[in-house]
């Protein structure tokens, strides 16, 4: 069983930064893929920043260079860094593990995935 909790989201201005953290227990397999998602108001839910099996970091391509996704093995927590934020950006980030079925689902918007762990979410407002 693993277990996800969020941190961090918060109401910004555009332009803004911010960070958000997800401790994850349990059993954490480095076989799975495990990241940030988000859903924003009208989509479906989609990837944003994904660490593959390889412990590559790989990102949506509309948050490529303003994102940054980053993991502690020491206190299993996983962190995104988000510079320049949008209004488009707004939405709840969710972090999950045990996602696949590939990489370039969980990537690309509106493609099918399944991540058996989620967290309960964080909202993100950025004020235009």
């Amino acid at each position: 069983q693993v277990h996800l909790e969020e941190s961090g989201g918060a109401s910004v201005p555009a332009g803004g930064s911010l960070v958000l953290s997800c401790t994850v227990t349990g059993d954490i397999s480095t076989t799975y893929f495990m990241g940030w998602f988000r859903q924003v108001p009208g989509k479906e839910r989609s990837g944003v920043a994904i660490l593959d099996t390889d412990g590559d970091l790989n990102y949506a391509a509309a948050v490529k260079g303003r994102f940054t996704i980053s993991q502690d093995s020491t206190d299993n927590t996983l962190t995104l860094q988000m510079n320049r934020l949008e209004p488009g950006d707004t939405g709840v980030y969710y972090c999950a593990t045990h996602c696949g079925p590939s990489l370039l689902r969980l990537i690309t918007p509106g493609w099918p995935f399944e991540c058996k762990y989620w967290g309960q979410g964080t909202q993100v407002t950025v004020a235009s």
